[in-house]
């Protein structure tokens, strides 16, 4: 699926189609914070069987009755190539390779505090989740964030004109609140490494 397209489902461009995928996602982490992965995929596969057999049947039943030649109710399907191309299997696992040695490479200077200012605002950042995980599970975080795609690029398109319900945050006040936020991050560090004979600040 490329770019434009989920950008259209996030923007509810086709509601029929947005509609399946958010319902089915959904329906799914709804379904997997109550029961088992095992469970869930053995009722996901048992419910589709059900269609397809039933369908199956139905169909069988009807062209005996009409005496009618119309073969396999899912010829079609069954006919379509179904295999994952060598290419585009070869590219996204260069894609997620390349991803993870990025990974890899960032975590090691993370842990190993090549630059004490970022190892210090990961381990702030680290501090942060485990109060979030307390109060929420991964499930949980995955389905508010699954709502908030669905939900907040729609409204934002469809109030940004509005003036009466527009919630609007200029750059300049948030690179202003950014601001702050790093001198303060900076000062503290700062402060830490006057401390620390072995410290020295990072040249600017």
């Amino acid at each position: 699926m490329d770019a434009d397209r989920v950008v259209d489902l996030l923007y509810w461009r086709d509601v029929k189609n947005t509609g399946v995928v958010f319902g089915a996602s959904l329906l799914l982490l709804l379904s997997l914070s109550m029961c088992s992965i095992i469970s869930v995929l053995s009722y996901v596969a048992l419910a589709l069987l059900s269609v397809t057999i039933t369908f199956r049947i139905y169909k069988g039943i009807l062209q005996a009755i009409q005496k009618s030649d119309e073969g396999h109710p899912f010829k079609q399907y069954l006919d379509q190539d179904v295999a994952l191309p060598a290419e585009v299997v070869h590219k996204y696992s260069d894609l997620a390779l390349g991803r993870i040695n990025t990974t890899i490479i960032e975590l090691r200077r993370l842990f190993l505090v090549e630059d004490l200012v970022d190892s210090l605002k990961f381990a702030v950042f680290m501090w942060i989740l485990t109060y979030v995980g307390a109060l929420f599970n991964g499930l949980t975080l995955l389905i508010l964030g699954l709502i908030s795609a669905f939900s907040c690029p729609m409204l934002y398109e469809k109030h940004q004109h509005d003036p009466f319900l527009q919630i609007h945050l200029e750059k300049t006040q948030i690179d202003h609140y950014v601001g702050l936020v790093n001198s303060q991050i900076k000062d503290i560090v700062g402060k830490i490494q006057a401390k620390m004979p072995g410290a020295k600040k990072k040249a600017e």
